[in-house]
């Protein structure tokens, strides 16, 4: 019998224990080490930025009603086609926020951005390899060297939670909304993502584009006191003119397109099972180090967490559960046609950037956010888990596995593009 195994038992029990009393006492498991969010220096593109301000080589503009957005988007290369127009009261500006007045949201892989009419602040997320996300601030007044201020917790009360898969994070979420802006919370809310049927979708958002038979719960406000069973969401549906809706003048365009919002739910609950198995691999890591002194010792409590979050990532990746589109969707604001012509390409220009909004989001489904300096910063077993996984699925002779939903042909085509685009996963192939 191992000797030293009692005392794994003992250390790992009392592991357990300090865990739960830290968050009977409301903090997150993040906020300790081995991660310790708030002491941790941040070092994303907008820590970046930061630096380059500060030591004179860039200098954000003020502009005019919008303040530094323009300027800041452009800094961070964020297309303006991604605009999405929001009218729930669900932000920190809530006070701001009503139907006539929506918060925009920007967002490349890396950013978001939201602005809100006459707001005090700019509302920024970045994503960061340490720590997952990091949200700022940046307070709207033309001063010389304007500064980002990181939140110390407030955010964390809505983007750290089950939504988020308990770490700091982005989320879509879609609510029932009345006209003056304020959620309907007994009605129900949802969280959007790939998976999300198209009737949960958006609820607050303005949507701008067609979808066919399909209904969504965009463009719409409801009376609270109306059944669910008595909306009609008819009228919220294939808008691609938002002119009776909204004055959409103070804003970047005109557009709220869905085909934008498709990929922000997409790439947010991405985010998220990144930074999850980021997190589990690290904490296991260091709960073992207290277990053991032995050179890549590992428990199996260590080994089962960072399977389980691998695979939940391997399986959004490959859009697994993705939910099927009845009918073609197309956009308004030319997202698609400059989303899906970015690369990197192999050598036949196919792209997992490439949208197919015909019977699915991707014509080759496996997520682009695989590209993004969060996933290349993923741990050594997590990236060996994922890596090794991906190859069975995709040189597989039969699609008799849970991952059915992609044919034969799909599978080799979006081999050929991780070969010779990815080497990060597929080096040792």
């Amino acid at each position: 019998m191992n000797s030293r195994l009692p005392h794994r038992l003992l250390v790992l029990s009392l592991l357990l224990s300090w865990q739960a009393a830290a968050e009977a006492q409301g903090l997150f498991n993040f906020e300790r080490k081995p991660i310790d969010y708030h002491n941790q220096v941040a070092k994303n593109p907008v820590s970046r930025l930061q630096e380059k301000i500060l030591s004179g080589k860039v200098q954000l503009e003020y502009q005019g009603p919008r303040g530094y957005l323009d300027s800041f988007l452009k800094q961070l290369n964020v297309s303006k086609t991604t605009q999405a127009l929001v009218f729930s009261k669900s932000s920190l500006q809530l006070h701001r926020i009503a139907p006539p007045r929506p918060r925009a949201i920007y967002f490349n892989e890396n950013v978001y951005v939201g602005w809100v009419q006459g707001g005090d602040v700019l509302e920024i997320i970045a994503s960061d390899p340490s720590l997952g996300t990091v949200f700022y601030t940046l307070r709207q007044q033309d001063v010389p060297f304007p500064r980002f201020t990181r939140d110390r917790g407030q955010c964390l009360q809505c983007h750290a939670n089950r939504r988020t898969k308990q770490v700091p994070g982005p989320v879509v979420r879609s609510l029932f909304t009345q006209i003056n802006g304020q959620p309907v919370f007994n009605l129900g809310s949802f969280v959007s993502d790939h998976t999300s049927p198209f009737s949960r979708r958006w609820g607050g958002y303005y949507v701008t584009g067609t979808h066919g038979t399909m209904l969504h719960m965009g463009n719409m406000v409801v009376d609270r006191n109306t059944p669910l069973e008595g909306f009609d969401y008819q009228p919220g549906a294939n808008v691609t003119d938002l002119s009776s809706l909204v004055n959409t003048r103070p804003y970047l365009t005109r557009h709220s397109d869905i085909v934008a919002l498709m990929v922000l739910e997409h790439q947010s609950q991405m985010q998220n099972l990144i930074t999850q198995a980021h997190f589990e691999e690290i904490r296991g890591k260091y709960y073992d180090s207290a277990l053991s002194r032995e050179e890549g010792f590992q428990s199996d409590f260590t080994k089962r967490r960072i399977f389980r979050a691998s695979e939940e990532l391997l399986k959004y990746m490959l859009f697994f559960d993705e939910h099927p589109l009845r009918s073609p969707v197309k956009g308004t604001s030319g997202f698609t046609e400059e989303f899906s012509a970015r690369g990197p390409h192999d050598k036949l220009e196919h792209s997992l950037y490439q949208l197919d909004l015909q019977t699915r989001m991707f014509k080759y489904p496996m997520s682009y956010m695989i590209y993004t300096e969060a996933f290349k910063h993923l741990p050594p077993l997590t990236l060996a888990h994922l890596s090794r996984r991906l190859q069975e699925v995709l040189t597989a002779e039969s699609t008799d596995d849970e991952f059915s939903h992609l044919d034969l042909e799909t599978r080799k085509a979006i081999l050929k593009i991780a070969r010779e685009t990815c080497p990060l996963l597929t080096r040792n192939w």
